[in-house]
C-alpha cells in the first residue's frame, strides 16, 4: 500500500446537495466597502446645509455640449426670457446639437430660484390683446404706454391693431356701409390671420352688413338660451321633464 496523505471521503449525494459556503471572513470583506460607502453618503447628506451640496459628484465636472451655450442662457435669463423651450430654440438655431431635455434640466437646476430678471417683464399675449380690444380712451395710462411700446417694436401687430380698431368703430357706430372698404384693405394686408377672418365675413356678407348697420341684435335671445341651459344643469338627474318645464315657464 502506497504511503500518502489521508484522503477525506465525501458521499457523492452530500457533495452534490451541500456545496461549500464561503468563509465568514470573505463575506465581511465583500460587504465592508459597501457599508462604508453607504455611511459616507449618509454623513454627506446629513451635513449638507444647502440643496446644491446634495448633488456633488464626478458627473458635474464632466464637459457637456451645453457648456458653450451656458453664458448665452444666463444672459437671456437676465434679459427676461424664462421659457426653457424658447431658450432651447434659440441655441438650437446657433448650432446646439442636443435636445430640449438638457436645457430644461439646466434651467431648473441653475437658473430657477435666482433673483427675478433685471428690468420689467414683457407683457403677455393676453394683456396685449386686451389692450388692443379696449377703446383707447378707456385704457389706463400705464397700459397705454406699454401698448405703444409693443406696437412700435412690431409693425405687423401695429397693422393688426389698426384694422381691429376700425372694425370696432364700424361695430359700435353702426356703419356697415364701410364694410366693403374695410374688407378690401384687410385682404390687401400681409396678415394671414386677418385674411382668414375676411374670408369668413365674405361667406355671409349680407348678414354681417346688416349686423353692422341695424340696431337690433340677438342679445335677448342668447340670454334666454343661457338661462335655460343653467336650469337644465341645475336639475340634471334630480327631476323629470314636468318640473323642468314648470321652472322654465316661471322664470320667463
Amino acid at each position: 500500500m502506497a504511503n500518502g496523505p489521508p484522503i477525506r471521503r465525501t458521499h457523492p449525494r452530500q457533495a452534490r446537495h451541500r456545496p461549500r459556503a464561503p468563509g465568514r471572513r470573505s463575506q465581511q470583506a465583500v460587504h465592508r466597502p459597501a457599508a462604508r460607502h453607504g455611511l459616507n453618503t449618509a454623513l454627506r447628506f446629513s451635513r449638507a446645509t444647502e440643496p446644491e451640496q446634495l448633488f456633488t459628484g464626478q458627473w458635474q465636472s464632466r464637459p457637456t455640449k451645453l457648456d458653450a451655450y451656458k453664458h448665452y442662457l444666463d444672459q437671456r435669463w437676465q434679459e427676461g426670457c424664462t421659457n426653457a423651450w424658447k431658450l432651447w430654440e434659440e441655441i438650437e438655431a446657433q448650432g446646439y446639437p442636443d435636445g430640449y431635455g438638457n436645457v430644461r434640466a439646466y434651467v431648473s437646476r441653475n437658473l430657477r430660484g435666482k433673483p427675478q430678471p433685471v428690468g420689467p417683464r414683457p407683457p403677455s399675449a393676453r394683456a396685449v390683446t386686451r389692450w388692443i380690444l379696449t377703446h383707447p380712451d378707456a385704457l389706463a395710462e400705464s397700459d397705454r404706454l406699454q401698448l405703444k411700446a409693443v406696437l412700435a417694436n412690431c409693425p405687423e401687430l401695429d397693422a393688426v391693431a389698426g384694422h381691429v380698431r376700425s372694425f370696432a368703430h364700424m361695430l359700435t357706430q353702426l356703419q356697415g356701409h364701410q364694410l366693403p372698404a374695410w374688407i378690401e384693405a384687410a385682404a390687401a394686408a400681409d396678415l394671414p390671420s386677418l385674411q382668414r377672418f375676411v374670408r369668413y365675413l365674405e361667406r355671409d356678407l349680407d348678414a354681417v352688413t346688416a349686423g353692422l348697420s341695424q340696431p337690433w341684435n340677438s342679445g335677448v335671445v342668447e340670454g334666454h338660451v343661457n338661462r335655460i341651459k343653467m336650469l337644465k344643469r341645475q336639475m340634471f338627474g334630480r327631476a323629470g321633464f314636468e318640473l323642468l318645464r314648470k321652472r322654465v315657464l316661471l322664470y320667463s
